[in-house]
């Protein structure tokens, strides 16, 4: 006869051999179907963002998480806060994670290679979004077309001042592909104008304190002008303090990127005009497009949203 120890001890035995051929890890969602996404069939996209402190890349941030969780995937985002060597290592950090696509909003687009070839090396698919990539393998790149809009830019200024006067440009971080090519269309239409000329040109690194220093500084020089083109709104409004504290009100300034802050500036006769870009759009497109990689369907390799030009 077994004693009431043994018979216990069996007891025990046979409910937890119950309990492990019935409980699933806590992993598990109940449904052996994966795909391209991972063990879990849950997409996981790695964002890595070049800075928070910009409104533009914060908008452009919250327009993917709220797509990310209206499709219901995953998304990790990191801040580089604006430096290269930060998004470096954040982004190697995203690799070890094993993200099944990374989408990627360069600080430098030289700078960023090395960190698209160990995506590329790790089979993890790249996307980039508002700024380029020199070089590694990009499936697909999401922006506006900034060419487009630094011509527009340009021909508003040209379109104000009677096609005469003196214009200063206030440029981004240098080696950041919005920078050339905001320049490059800016210039293309500038440089056409025999009775426009650029008096300036100086790197204020997209940042409004800059964009306040590098003015008053060009404004002490004593230069002559009648128009500011930034590359960024955050530029732009950090000129146009520089101005108004120099009691200079009749200079036209025109920003890109149509913050809330840059159009409420044009609203009120501060600004004279900026380039709308869709960073909410910008956003939900990089998700979208990762979830379609991920899902191995075909992207194309540039997907361009629209520009507007703002004006009061």
């Amino acid at each position: 006869m077994f004693s009431k120890f043994k018979l216990g001890l069996i007891a025990f035995l046979t409910i937890g051999l119950l309990a492990a051929c019935t409980t699933e890890s806590p992993t598990s969602n109940g449904d052996d179907e994966t795909d391209a996404s991972g063990d879990d069939g849950e997409v996981h996209i790695g964002l890595a963002v070049s800075t928070q402190n910009n409104p533009f890349f914060v908008t452009l941030r919250e327009g993917a998480e709220d797509k990310a969780e209206e499709l219901g995937v995953d998304i990790t985002v990191v801040d580089a806060q604006d430096d290269a060597a930060t998004q470096l290592s954040s982004i190697e950090d995203l690799i070890q994670q094993e993200v099944d696509v990374l989408v990627v909003n360069p600080t430098d687009s030289e700078a960023v290679v090395s960190a698209v070839e160990a995506a590329n090396e790790a089979d993890i698919p790249v996307v980039t979004v508002d700024r380029s990539a020199d070089g590694g393998e990009v499936v697909a790149h999401i922006a506006s077309d900034n060419v487009a809009g630094g011509e527009m830019a340009g021909d508003f200024i040209i379109e104000q001042l009677g096609g005469e006067g003196n214009v200063v440009e206030l440029e981004g971080i240098p080696g950041s592909s919005a920078a050339r090519e905001r320049g490059e269309g800016f210039h293309n239409a500038v440089g056409a104008e025999d009775g426009i000329e650029v008096v300036a040109e100086q790197p204020a690194d997209f940042d409004r304190a800059e964009g306040l220093t590098v003015m008053e500084n060009i404004i002490q020089s004593g230069q002559e002008f009648d128009a500011v083109f930034a590359h960024n709104d955050e530029m732009a409004l950090g000129a146009v303090r520089a101005l108004e504290s120099a009691g200079m009100d009749d200079v036209i300034v025109v920003g890109f990127d149509a913050t809330d802050d840059a159009v409420e500036a044009v609203e009120a006769g501060e600004m004279d005009a900026t380039i709308a870009q869709q960073p909410i759009e910008i956003g939900e497109q990089g998700v979208e497009t990762a979830i379609d990689i991920a899902n191995g369907e075909a992207v194309e390799d540039f997907i361009p949203v629209d520009l507007e030009l703002v004006t009061q």
